[in-house]
């Protein structure tokens, strides 16, 4: 089989619903290269049964399931078992655009250096969430770097042995790791990942809970 161009990583816990939408969201893109893993953290609901009829639909569609750890540790066990050229991560709880891998592919395949993409995303919800660095206190998302939104190399991000596990902030720990060893960085403007905060488990918004 040929690698895929992208592989899609989706960590998922206890988000039978959301999960749906994520995936509804990658099958609907017009870009069809891809292979997609869903990562699933040890789910006790029945999230292997809401997206079996995914995984019987989508040969390009992964499942695996590991006990409970953390999202950190599902996204770099889909690292470790991605086959793609490029590795990108899609929440369980947010969306692609339709035109999101097909925008970051042209972008990809005209700028052969680049090993490294990311950039805006859409909002929905509340645009704060807490500092890495102090937690009781608020900034922007404009001013902060998505996960979602990655495209890394995929021998980058095994080089890099993915993310390091924090509490907050794995996502900006990866970008500065990345941003320190010079790699070619590209940012993209164009906000094609939906960011949904009104997701009231997720850790940023437990913790902005706790700020407010």
């Amino acid at each position: 089989m040929l690698q895929p161009f992208f592989s899609v990583i989706i960590a998922t816990y206890n988000r039978e619903e959301l999960v749906i939408r994520a995936l509804r969201s990658l099958v609907s893109q017009t870009e069809t290269d891809w292979e997609a893993l869903v990562i699933d953290d040890g789910s006790t609901d029945n999230t292997f049964a809401r997206i079996r009829p995914f995984l019987n639909k989508y040969c390009s569609l992964k499942y695996i399931r590991q006990i409970h750890k953390g999202m950190v540790s599902a996204k770099n066990t889909g690292i470790r078992n991605s086959e793609g050229q490029f590795i990108t991560f899609l929440d369980s709880d947010d969306e692609f655009h339709p035109l999101h891998l097909e925008s970051r592919k042209a972008i990809i395949e005209s700028n052969e250096e680049i090993k490294f993409l990311y950039g805006r995303v859409k909002v929905i919800g509340n645009p704060y969430v807490p500092d890495r660095f102090d937690t009781t206190k608020l900034i922007h998302l404009d001013q902060c770097v998505v996960g979602g939104n990655f495209f890394i190399e995929r021998n980058l991000a095994l080089e890099l042995k993915g993310f390091n596990n924090l509490p907050l902030g794995a996502d900006a720990d990866l970008f500065d790791r990345v941003k320190t060893l010079g790699i070619h960085m590209m940012e993209v403007m164009l906000p094609t990942y939906i960011y949904h905060r009104e997701t009231r488990d997720s850790i940023t918004n437990r913790l902005t809970a706790s700020v407010w």
